[in-house]
């Protein structure tokens, strides 16, 4: 029976891929050019992000899961010139590609956000260091505390002397906080906080507490706090098989009639997604048949897990729940297995903890069967990290 070389595989489909990859990003990137170009009509609609005095486009780009740089360049071309990155994404590649294309321009124009999770003080400057030297810089515009889903979490005195210490040395220009569950009450305590100058936060047209949502940006942005906006496409899909996809840019339209959100950080891969997210900048009216659009897939269940907890409160293994919906989410609606791979190592899971477990108690509100989202996705733990990249 014939069994390929693994390592001989990897080499020639790697190169294989290249080639179509620089072919293609020619044509690509001229397609995008003369899709995007500028005209004396058309000027990008940009916000000011509280009291920071940075001004940005209502569209911006996440770096996350990107790691072709001809979509950055072609991002700040477009007149995208805020970027979002963090220190864990893609193992730090992510930063390493963004340096090396950025080192090109002129440090004032552009504005570059990185993230890095609450694991004390000492961790937290050491790691912020290691991105700038990977960002080939002196300093983030914006530095955020990653993850955070509580009122405690935000008030933490060690973190907040840490981001201070990274403001005060020169470090970071802007420190915020970013945040994909309990949102209201996070952004409430940036508020409390005195300190916090921006909040990233997962918005969309699935969450059942966007009412709530509204207030607490509202009553932030009138306290001079930044409001950046993440998750917009709520999964890009309503089912892991990819035949229903939602409206992507209708999503994002939906998110920026709200003008206390500044901007958003739609996650963009490739051109088609930057075209059309760049698009967004010029007009964020919505049509008839986008708000048509956005009924029909708010009626679903979808992807997207709004961390309500409610799964949390019920379940006799104390897992976190949302945190591996939200890994399910990476797999299946953003196509990322690798970083959900990550985050679900993160957890500490090492399998489908819910082997064990003869009947589920949880009654997810969305109506996920979670224990069978959980047994699909964990099963990602096992899988060599090599053939997830």
């Amino acid at each position: 029976m014939y069994r390929p070389d693994r390592r001989r595989f990897l080499k020639t489909s790697t190169l294989g891929a290249s080639a179509a990859l620089i072919a293609g990003q020619s044509f690509a990137t001229v397609a995008f050019r003369q899709q995007t170009a500028s005209s004396p009509d058309r000027k990008i609609i940009k916000r000011k992000l509280g009291r920071t005095g940075l001004e940005l486009p209502v569209v911006s780009m996440g770096v996350m899961r990107a790691d072709n740089p001809a979509l950055p360049r072609a991002a700040l071309e477009a007149g995208m010139v805020h970027l979002d990155t963090a220190h864990g994404y893609q193992k730090g590649k992510n930063e390493q590609m963004l340096g090396e294309v950025l080192k090109a321009y002129p440090r004032e124009s552009f504005v570059i956000a990185t993230k890095i999770p609450p694991e004390g003080k000492e961790s937290f400057l050491a790691k912020l260091d290691l991105s700038l030297e990977r960002l080939q810089m002196k300093y983030a515009d914006i530095l955020y505390l990653h993850g955070i889903s509580s009122r405690d979490g935000i008030l933490d005195k060690e973190m907040l002397e840490a981001l201070k210490a990274a403001k005060d040395s020169g470090k970071a220009r802007h420190i915020g906080v970013s945040t994909h569950k309990n949102e209201p009450e996070v952004i409430r305590a940036v508020v409390e906080s005195g300190v916090l100058e921006v909040v990233l936060t997962s918005v969309n047209f699935k969450q059942d507490h966007y009412e709530e949502m509204r207030k607490a940006i509202a009553e932030a942005a009138n306290a001079g706090i930044g409001i950046v906006a993440m998750k917009t496409m709520a999964g890009a899909f309503l089912d892991k098989e990819k035949t229903k996809p939602i409206n992507c840019r209708a999503a994002l339209k939906w998110v920026l009639q709200d003008e206390n959100v500044t901007t958003a950080i739609p996650g963009i891969t490739s051109f088609d997604q930057l075209t059309d997210n760049a698009s967004v900048n010029y007009d964020i009216a919505l049509n008839e048949k986008e708000k048509q659009d956005l009924a029909e897939g708010k009626s679903e269940s979808g992807l997207y897990c709004q961390g309500c907890d409610e799964c949390t409160r019920s379940c006799t293994r104390n897992l976190p729940i949302p945190d591996i919906m939200r890994a399910y989410m990476y797999t299946y609606g953003y196509r990322d297995a690798a970083q959900a791979r990550i985050l679900l190592a993160g957890l500490g899971l090492r399998g489908n903890p819910c082997e064990s477990c003869a009947d589920c108690p949880i009654q997810c509100p969305k109506g996920f069967p979670v224990n069978e989202k959980i047994a699909d996705v964990t099963r990602l733990v096992g899988v060599p990290e090599e053939f997830l990249a």
